[in-house]
């Protein structure tokens, strides 16, 4: 992984190999970004995608493996004391037996295959934070 700030962005290369959540989060402590949003393109060989269950308050989760075109990454990282939380969609393309598929949703993991361009946009001026909801399990935007 390799990037840089210009201005109030940061541009991110994730290299063959690294898991793409997992170096966003790196760079976000590293350099002390508490609250942002990304969006990217690339390529990954790993993907794992999950769609909430309201009913159940429960994630399932579909593991796809193979050459995986990003054309899409947008999420966003924010705080509840010293621990950052991602929120992350994705798009892709992929190709099986019977031609061309796409498939999207909530990403836990994805693995990057050749590589993959993130720009970062830090929040300027305050901080949102994470809200806890019970009622689903998950956390929100705070604006306090």
């Amino acid at each position: 992984m390799d990037y840089r700030r210009m201005n109030d962005t940061y541009y991110i290369r994730i290299d063959k190999g690294e898991e793409i959540i997992t170096q966003l989060l790196k760079i976000c402590e590293r350099e002390g970004i508490h609250s942002a949003v990304y969006t990217g393109i690339g390529g990954c060989s790993h993907a794992e995608i999950q769609t909430f269950i309201p009913e159940t308050g429960t994630f399932e989760t579909e593991i796809l493996d193979g050459m995986l075109e990003l054309i899409n990454i947008t999420g966003n990282i924010i705080t509840d004391g010293d621990q950052l939380f991602h929120h992350t969609h994705a798009i892709f393309s992929y190709k099986t037996e019977s031609g061309h598929q796409i498939t999207a949703g909530h990403i836990k993991a994805l693995t990057v295959l050749y590589t993959a361009e993130i720009e970062l946009r830090p929040v300027i001026g305050g901080v949102i934070r994470r809200k806890y909801d019970p009622e689903t399990g998950t956390g929100f935007w705070s604006f306090e």
